[in-house]
């Protein structure tokens, strides 16, 4: 399996589109080509390979160490929904293997790739009306527990706004700095501060002993 568990396979079928780049329609490598992928690789030089030959090795090597991770953060910006993160993630390596000859390597390739899958969640957030502008007064609308109900960690990232939940997953899940969440979503370097100090309150409410 390439995928770990709870994570989506990578989909070929969907992937015979005319716009789709020449590689996804190769057939499977010869036997030697496949001994040739094993040998530890980096990122950018797999990338490449993609690029410039289609090597399919070479995709299914970056798409085995990224997508676990991947999927995690779009699981979580989507707020546990695992269909629709599959589908994201499975959208998001059809953008980043169209766009490798552009990517300039200023950044992490997982960086660069966490970057689409975001762009791409919060697209769908937005269609369906569960992304809500970010203010700098916080964090509103979330429902008080029951008594005697007990919530995980996930659970509750996923009980937060779309806005909020997305701050602090990329602050404090993913160690991005405000004035980089700021550019990524287009609000100011307080607004992001603003919403993490919210969502970290809610959290320990969430978090806390049931009342």
């Amino acid at each position: 399996m390439l995928a770990a568990p709870g994570c989506p396979e990578p989909n070929f079928r969907i992937l015979s589109l005319e716009s789709a780049p020449t590689f996804w329609r190769l057939q499977t490598p010869k036997v030697e080509m496949r001994a040739q992928a094993v040998v530890p690789t980096t990122d950018r030089m797999l990338a490449e390979r993609v690029a410039n030959a289609g090597d399919e090795d070479a995709f299914r090597e970056l798409y085995g160490r990224h997508t676990p991770r991947l999927y995690q953060f779009v699981l979580r910006v989507l707020g546990g929904d695992e269909e629709e993160a599959e589908d994201v993630v499975q959208e998001t390596w059809i953008r980043a293997t169209m766009n490798l000859e552009s990517f300039r390597w200023e950044a992490k390739f997982e960086t660069w790739l966490t970057g689409i899958g975001l762009n791409l969640s919060r697209n769908r957030l937005r269609r369906s009306g569960r992304l809500e502008a970010l203010h700098d007064e916080g964090v509103r609308g979330i429902e008080p527990r029951g008594r005697d109900e007990r919530i995980d960690l996930e659970r509750a990232i996923a009980l937060l706004p779309a806005g909020c939940r997305t701050v602090l997953i990329l602050h404090d899940l993913e160690g991005f700095k405000h004035s980089e969440i700021a550019e990524k979503l287009g609000v100011t370097e307080g607004t992001s501060k603003s919403q993490l100090w919210s969502a970290r309150r809610h959290m320990r409410e969430l978090l806390g002993p049931a009342k």
